[in-house]
């Protein structure tokens, strides 16, 4: 192949790039500064996954929040294309991430995702390739990691290391337990500090379900809704949304990478992206 074709998640705490034929090859910690501004940073995104030069100029999807507007779509564009791509398509992150999950969005009947990231929680109901009902929320795992931190009185730092270590969403028979500073925290105490957030989350899901048409809100009922983002392995995640939010609720297989994985998806299946209103520029 004379170019490659690059998918792009511009994740708040970390980037994620998939190149067609050699998978995810590059997971790092997102680099923000007032100093770089979009075009700078997906250049050097771009640079690392084109590797040796090429005839071609790369085609470049990048995923991008669903409320997003005109404006800030045009910038990602204009920006991808300044970085170097001959192509640049948008898709919104609920889709890829239900790509990147294995739903069936082609499908008539609905399916649903839930697609925790670091800031925002991305909510959608999909039928035949497009959004039919979606919703954001501005919380995510960094709102956990504060409500960790103000409860404990800890930086956000150790907040998330005890989140990943012994966080949970529901309580725990066999609680796990981490030594803070000489005092014991187990599982069942941070369930009762991220209960708010995760409340939330849930509120936003039966939101979204009860402004979705009857027939399609049937499916999701029935078929539930998936859970992505890195925040989905927090455990007990899916039984909380499930009890909270009135339907069955499924952790995605490698929940952190749904976004990047379904940009690569994307890439073979144009028609989800026209069906999407993007186009290429």
């Amino acid at each position: 192949m004379l170019s490659r074709r690059i998918g792009i998640d511009l994740g708040t705490s970390t980037v994620r790039i998939f190149v067609k034929g050699e998978g995810i090859v590059l997971n790092e910690a997102a680099l923000r500064s007032p100093d770089l501004d979009s075009t700078e940073v997906l250049r050097r995104l771009i640079g690392k996954a084109r590797g040796r030069p090429r005839l071609f100029k790369p085609e470049v999807i990048v995923s991008v929040p669903s409320a997003v507007g005109a404006r800030e779509r045009r910038a990602v564009t204009e920006a991808a294309m300044a970085a170097g791509a001959r192509q640049v398509w948008l898709i919104d992150e609920p889709l890829a991430a239900a790509m990147g999950a294995g739903l069936p969005i082609g499908e008539a009947r609905a399916c649903a995702i839930c697609e925790i990231g670091a800031s925002t929680t991305e909510i959608a109901v999909i039928s035949l390739s497009g959004m039919v009902v979606a919703h954001s929320i501005p919380i995510g795992g960094r709102s956990l990691d504060r409500a960790i931190a103000a409860a404990l009185d800890i930086p956000e730092s150790d907040a998330e290391r005890v989140k990943i270590a012994v966080g949970s969403a529901a309580p725990m028979e066999e609680p796990l337990v981490i030594s803070l500073d000489g005092r014991d925290v187990t599982s069942n105490h941070i369930a009762k500090i991220v209960e708010p957030p995760l409340t939330s989350i849930a509120e936003a899901i039966g939101k979204v379900v009860a402004e979705t048409p009857t027939d399609l809100a049937r499916d999701v009922k029935d078929r539930g809704i998936v859970l992505s983002g890195g925040t989905a392995q927090l455990r007990g995640l899916a039984q909380f949304i499930s009890a909270r939010a009135g339907l069955p609720a499924y952790v995605a297989d490698e929940p952190q990478t749904s976004v990047v994985r379904g940009t690569g998806l994307a890439l073979e299946h144009f028609e989800v992206l026209r069906r999407n209103q993007s186009s290429p520029r």
